[in-house]
């Protein structure tokens, strides 16, 4: 405090011209040491703010639609029971492989085999009563025909012949009537030979058993439906039932390729072809999904059914050609989206985009396509299918020289995914083109608060 009161009683006793003197020079010399922190922190932020470079390098581009789904078999039987009874032996278990018409399970048969043997008494005993039947035929006849004979001498009675002809009418329709009983009768033990044979139950179909519903000592009851035992299904070809919303069903079509992963296989790759999409839709908190379906081999058994699947519909895809990051593309045939302002894919610079001629298809060949992919990490078996779309935009990208200066210029590209696109003309592998601007600041901010571990950010072009 004496120091301070010092001071100012010092100042105090300075000549007014002095003491403006010294105002204006501590002014000025704030102002200058303003003047230089500001200046620096422009220099750093220059500094900061830098190109992000890319290199035009060869690759693989996919635009794809994903949608969830799940594996199941393409071919399942659930074997039931078709008579009641008490559930004797399961000779499966759960995972078991099974050829066609082997013995699955038994139920307890011995109300079925008292009904085939009283079926089969009853066919006896009316097959025992053919031969007294035919008898009273062949005597009816016999008598007939002489009757016939006394009436042509007139050594008979018109009643004893008449009699005769009933009699012989009578017999013919006896031994007619067994012949129909004894029908009735072995069709009934088909029938009860039918329903024995139901108490043993094969195997419809080759394949897996993937699931049993009821255990040994359980009764059957088939009166009203049939139950259902056990499940066998074909794993050898699985179906994958994908859900797809209404807002990307425009752009599939049927027989379009299709790959799909699953939580177990890695970066694997199935392939497939869309067989078909179901017109009745499912309807799940207001949203509308459609149900796509297509086939996969499993031979080697690694799909499972209820598997997730996640699905790729494949739109365009281009394999071994010259890619760059879309964030270096200026796209030029995007008018402008109004007045003092451009759209998307505006030129380098403020205002709308220079517009150019189209591209015509003698502009630039494309690499063939045809060739499997070589060293595409997740990759399926070579000459796994992937679809091709044509497509041609005009671009601008800034291209960085050996000795740091940037120019723009022209190219022509193809397949676009979300992150890459398919340069057909306008660049070689090795250049370099700009990407974007890292912003240091915010990359430092970023791992200040622990998340900076990411890839870098693709800034847009200032």
């Amino acid at each position: 405090m004496s120091s301070m009161s010092g001071s100012a009683t010092e100042s105090s006793l300075l000549p007014p011209r002095k003491r403006r003197t010294l105002r204006w020079t501590v002014i000025v010399l704030v102002l200058v040491a303003a003047g230089w922190f500001v200046s620096q922190r422009g220099d750093d932020a220059t500094q900061q703010n830098l190109p992000l470079i890319a290199t035009v390098q060869i690759g693989n581009i996919e635009n794809t639609i994903s949608a969830a789904g799940s594996i199941k078999p393409s071919l399942y039987v659930d074997v039931g029971a078709q008579v009641s009874g008490q559930l004797q032996k399961l000779h499966v278990e759960v995972g078991d492989k099974v050829e066609a018409d082997q013995l699955l399970a038994e139920i307890d048969a011995r109300t079925q085999v008292s009904r085939v043997e009283a079926s089969r008494s009853a066919l006896e005993a009316l097959e025992a009563q053919v031969d007294s039947r035919q008898a009273s035929l062949d005597l009816a006849r016999a008598n007939a025909q002489r009757q016939e004979r006394l009436m042509l001498a007139n050594a008979t009675s018109q009643q004893d012949y008449d009699t005769a002809m009933a009699n012989l009418a009578n017999a013919q329709a006896s031994v007619s009537q067994l012949a129909k009983q004894i029908a009735q009768s072995r069709s009934s033990l088909a029938s009860e030979e039918t329903e024995l044979e139901y108490t043993r139950i094969y195997a419809p179909i080759k394949g897996t058993v993937v699931s049993i519903e009821m255990n040994e000592g359980r009764t059957l009851n088939a009166n009203q439906s049939a139950p259902t035992i056990l499940r066998v299904a074909d794993l050898s070809t699985m179906t994958v039932e994908t859900q797809i919303s209404e807002a990307d069903i425009g752009n599939l079509e049927v027989g379009m390729d299709i790959y799909f992963t699953t939580l177990s296989g890695g970066s694997r790759r199935w392939f497939g072809q869309l067989r078909q999409i179901l017109p009745t839709p499912v309807i799940e908190n207001n949203v509308v999904l459609y149900t796509g379906l297509f086939d996969v081999d499993n031979s080697d058994g690694t799909l499972l059914p209820e598997m997730t699947a996640q699905v790729f519909f494949i739109t365009a895809s281009a394999r071994d050609v010259l890619t760059v990051p879309v964030a270096a593309l200026t796209y030029t045939d995007v008018p402008p989206m109004g007045p003092g302002g451009a759209g998307p894919g505006a030129g380098p610079g403020s205002g709308a985009p220079t517009l150019r001629p189209p591209v015509t298809a003698d502009a630039a060949v494309r690499p063939d396509r045809s060739s499997p992919a070589q060293g595409f990490p997740g990759a399926g078996p070579v000459g796994a299918p992937f679809a091709t779309v044509p497509s041609r935009r005009p671009a601008i990208v800034r291209v960085v020289a050996d000795d740091g200066t940037q120019q723009e210029r022209e190219i022509v590209v193809g397949v676009t995914s979300r992150v890459a696109a398919e340069v057909i003309s306008g660049l070689q592998a090795g250049e370099r083109v700009v990407a974007g601007i890292i912003q240091a600041d915010a990359d430092a901010g970023a791992a200040a608060s622990g998340q900076g571990f990411g890839p870098p950010r693709f800034g847009g072009f200032r």
